[in-house]
């Protein structure tokens, strides 16, 4: 795992618990921290939240989290030992919204195809029954000689 990495887990993991035990603002919604970039120089890093709720309790969120941002990168650097504390920059992640959307639509693919399967299953009783009434079929063979 290579110093970019480590340092942006490390950034994950403390921002996550700066926001959850430290953070008293009633605009923070449950918010989970979803991700970290950091730059090649760690100079600095865009944190990603995705928040349970709507648009609005997205910006709610924001709002909070950029009116804390000095006392959230204080403490991040005070907890990971770097020569410079990144410029965090806090950026919304919708990809669970986009997740749950995709199952949706894999859910409703599934349904459609049970019921197909359903209608498959009752044709060759209705054949063996259209069968049944016409009689039996002829061979279409002539006699051949033996």
């Amino acid at each position: 795992m290579a110093r970019k990495d480590k340092v942006a887990e490390a950034i994950r993991e403390e921002a996550s618990l700066i926001l959850h035990d430290k953070l008293k603002d009633p605009r923070l919604g449950f918010v989970t921290i979803t991700g970290v970039e950091v730059a090649d120089d760690l100079r600095n890093a865009k944190v990603y939240f995705s928040v349970l709720g709507n648009e609005e309790d997205y910006a709610k969120t924001q709002a909070a989290l950029d009116s804390a941002l000095g006392f959230i990168r204080k403490l991040i650097s005070e907890r990971i030992n770097l020569k410079f504390a990144p410029e965090i920059i806090f950026r919304q992640d919708h990809s669970s919204e986009y997740s749950m959307r995709i199952q949706q639509v894999l859910d409703e693919v599934k349904q459609l195809d049970e019921g197909g399967k359903e209608e498959k299953a009752k044709e060759p009783a209705q054949k063996k029954r259209k069968a049944a009434k016409s009689g039996p079929k002829k061979n279409s063979r002539k006699n051949k000689k033996k």
